[in-house]
């Protein structure tokens, strides 16, 4: 499968390194093709407050409206520390293919460079994800002159590590664009900086304007927001917030401990077809569940399997109290 090509722009001159847009907060609703307004478009979804309460988290429970442009607002608690920010990692999505998921962690010091910090070599909560990046050193990353301006200062990784394919490698630049776009909450083109102007980054040019590709064929097509992976719950129901695009806008949620289904509700999200996710809300009854519990939404899957590659899928696994 041919990995969609975002359409790349020649790099523009930019006035010297003075405008610095220093991102320090975020308080949109969204993120990239999943979750941000010029990227990837939705509306803010709701954090959960009703139902069981979730502890935990560098992510609690942010509220997102996804989209082909990156605009979320994860929710801040007085009590967390630094800032929340949205972080894309790849995942396996229907047929084995490679696609990105959202997750949001908290971070010190500038959110640009941070996030992309963990783009570049950080981990995920989700043991389901990883970063497609073989460790790249990233120096800084500012907003300036209308880019994302990324500064790589080493010459490493100018062709692709072994066992990296093509499609990997724009993937993995993907993950940088939606990251950068969700964080910036804009979606404003990136551009890779390197020693030298005639370095390529994982065998592909860095004299071009990135931009997000497709979010219908690069996001995995259900994420869910909260709980977040990890997460300790109580009460009677679970609020599960999340983005999708669904066939007719709607899907199955589940809630699953020891492999038996506890419960089962649809969600229902704010739209379907266009080329973005929209935000969904749906509360699981507990059931008296106690333990660890695993939370599954999935998109619908009209032919029941017997055509195509089956549901989208994402889960996370918490705790009940």
């Amino acid at each position: 499968m041919t990995f969609p090509t975002a359409p790349a722009r020649r790099v523009r001159r930019w006035a010297g390194a003075t405008a610095v847009v220093a991102a320090t907060t975020l308080a949109l609703a969204s993120c990239t093709g999943d979750g941000t307004r010029p990227a990837s478009d939705e509306a803010s979804e709701p954090t959960a407050t009703d139902g069981a309460q979730s502890t935990k988290s560098p992510s609690q429970s942010p509220s997102e409206s996804p989209s082909e442009t990156p605009s979320e607002s994860p929710s801040e608690s007085p009590a967390a520390a630094g800032t929340a920010v949205p972080v894309y990692f790849a995942g396996d999505g229907p047929g084995g293919r490679t696609v990105l998921f959202r997750e949001f962690h908290r971070v010190e010091g500038e959110p640009l460079t941070e996030a992309a910090r963990l783009v570049a070599g950080g981990q995920p909560d989700d043991p389901d994800y990883r970063t497609l990046w073989p460790g790249v050193e990233i120096t800084s990353v500012r907003a300036t002159d209308g880019v994302l301006l990324v500064d790589i200062p080493s010459d490493g990784f100018t062709q692709r590590p072994d066992g990296m394919t093509r499609r990997d490698a724009r993937l993995a630049l993907q993950q940088l664009v939606y990251t950068l776009q969700g964080v910036q909450q804009e979606r404003v083109p990136v551009v890779i900086q390197r020693e030298d102007p005639g370095y390529e980054l994982f065998g592909l040019p860095t004299d071009t304007e990135l931009e997000a590709a497709n979010a219908l064929r690069t996001l995995n097509l259900v994420s869910i927001t909260s709980p977040a992976e990890g997460d300790t719950v109580t009460g009677d129901t679970l609020t599960v917030t999340g983005v999708a695009n669904s066939f007719e806008a709607s899907g199955p949620c589940r809630l699953l401990q020891d492999g038996q289904e506890v419960a089962l509700e649809a969600y229902q999200s704010d739209g379907w077809m266009e080329e973005r996710l929209f935000p969904f809300e749906v509360s699981l009854p507990l059931g008296g569940a106690t333990g660890e519990v695993v939370v599954r939404c999935e998109t619908d899957d009209p032919s029941g399997g017997t055509e195509g590659d089956g549901p989208a899928v994402d889960t996370k696994t918490i705790t009940v109290q």
